[in-house]
């Protein structure tokens, strides 16, 4: 079978592998539709693991089932979690899935760029989800980032009648605008350097959308009613953007990093200031089995309207063209390799 080998963002090849051979209790999945994921073109990460084979928004039909498998079956359409918790350990227990030793072990393989994957038994027991039939498999890739967003938007219990400022318009930007609209904030900031995109979060409802640019504070006090923001989510990995949110956060107020740094970044908190005006600062990482549920069902639901987030379809064969639009972020939001057109 096909698969889009990745070498670097500017080195990614169709090589030929094996169609996985599935074993009792697994499921062979052939993938119709995969999202490149802006995690996917994080050079310093992948590099060091590379060659592999990436891609984990993934949707499809199950072409072969396992013996002792019998909650699915041939011809199923499904979206599969590429990585699943364990959902005993004390981590899990608690709520804190996403840093479960087991759900950063587990994955399906040899990856989402590929024309079918083998679905570990694990993966199989819980990280296998029915697709609706409102529900496309070109939507369904959205499951897993909606997922993640969903996740970090519950975490700080993110209400209507907040002013939320969103720094940068990529695909995750605009996936935590159209959540929070979905649920009621009506007060939406979004910036980035981008006019292509900072037009598109304004064609999404965003209230203003500002060139990060430009003095930030200032532009956000204007569209605020002279306030900074209650809410500021970090939703690129620019290290100027990690900066302005520790400008940007009102009395009170909660910065979300869903984005993240280099290994080797380290930002100064100015820590007796953001005592004295309880401001918080949390993270979040990835997606836990609830939040995948929301997003199927929000999606199936038609509140978050990803089909316009689309920009590119791509036969496996351009695998390479879409890591380029991916990592060079211009006129480009989500791009989806369908491994089994040409």
């Amino acid at each position: 079978m096909k698969v889009a080998m990745y070498y670097n963002n500017r080195d990614v090849r169709i090589e030929e592998l094996p169609k996985p051979k599935i074993g009792a209790g697994e499921l062979l999945v052939k993938v119709i539709a995969s999202g490149i994921c802006g995690s996917d073109c994080l050079e310093w990460y992948r590099v060091k693991k590379a060659p592999l084979v990436l891609g984990h928004e993934i949707a499809g039909e199950i072409a072969e089932v396992g013996k002792d498998v019998d909650k699915y079956k041939v011809g199923d359409r499904v979206f599969v979690s590429h990585h699943v918790p364990c959902n005993t350990c004390r981590y899990c227990l608690s709520g804190n899935h996403t840093v479960c030793e087991t759900l950063h072990t587990t994955n399906f393989s040899p990856g989402g760029f590929s024309e079918y994957i083998r679905v570990p038994q694990i993966n199989v027991d819980r990280g296998v989800f029915l697709l609706p039939k409102e529900l496309s498999f070109e939507e369904a890739t959205f499951i897993e980032p909606l997922a993640c967003c969903l996740r970090g938007q519950r975490m700080i219990n993110l209400q209507p009648g907040q002013t939320l400022l969103i720094l940068g318009a990529g695909i995750s930007g605009l996936l935590h605008l159209l959540a929070a609209r979905s649920q009621g904030v009506s007060r939406i900031v979004v910036t980035d350097i981008n006019e292509y995109r900072l037009k598109l979060a304004k064609e999404l409802g965003a209230t203003s959308a500002i060139d990060a640019r430009n003095d930030l504070v200032e532009c956000l006090k204007q569209a605020n009613d002279n306030r900074l923001a209650d809410v500021v989510m970090v939703a690129t990995g620019a290290d100027s953007a990690f900066k302005q949110a520790l400008k940007c956060v009102d009395r009170a107020g909660t910065i979300l990093f869903f984005a993240t740094t280099t290994p080797d970044v380290t930002i100064p908190i100015p820590v007796n200031e953001f005592w004295r005006q309880s401001i918080k600062i949390m993270h979040s990482y990835g997606a836990a089995p609830l939040d995948l549920a929301m997003a199927i069902d929000m999606l199936r639901a038609k509140l978050i309207p990803v089909s316009k987030l689309i920009t590119h379809r791509l036969a496996i064969a351009d695998a390479a063209l879409g890591f380029k639009l991916v990592a060079e972020a211009k006129e480009c939001i989500k791009v989806i390799l369908k491994p089994h057109i040409n």
